[in-house]
């Protein structure tokens, strides 16, 4: 990973991937990945996805502040994070009162 001038680091995948609009900030959502300049995590978007959600309610409703390819790298960052997103997206959905 390397490091920006924000002291964000710009995350990577173990396939030696790196994404332009994911990062890691170290005290932002627990240092887990974020999209970049937001406080959103990946796994809130992927949740999202899981639940029905699609691409354009996302950017249209949920996160209007989101790109489609924000959106569309934090599908490719799942891809490569499988079971850590998937993780994070379980304990989320496990501490929201039914």
């Amino acid at each position: 990973m390397s490091a920006d001038t924000t002291g964000a680091a710009e995350a990577s995948s173990p396939t030696g991937a790196s994404y332009r609009y994911i990062t890691r900030v170290p005290g932002v959502r627990s240092g887990h990945a974020i999209v970049a300049g937001t406080r959103i995590g990946v796994h809130d978007v992927i949740g999202l996805l899981q639940n029905g959600e699609t691409v354009d309610t996302l950017v249209g409703r949920c996160f209007p502040n989101l790109t489609r390819a924000q959106v569309y790298e934090c599908l490719a960052y799942y891809e490569d994070h499988r079971g850590e997103i998937d993780l994070l997206v379980a304990r989320q959905m496990a501490a929201e009162p039914r």
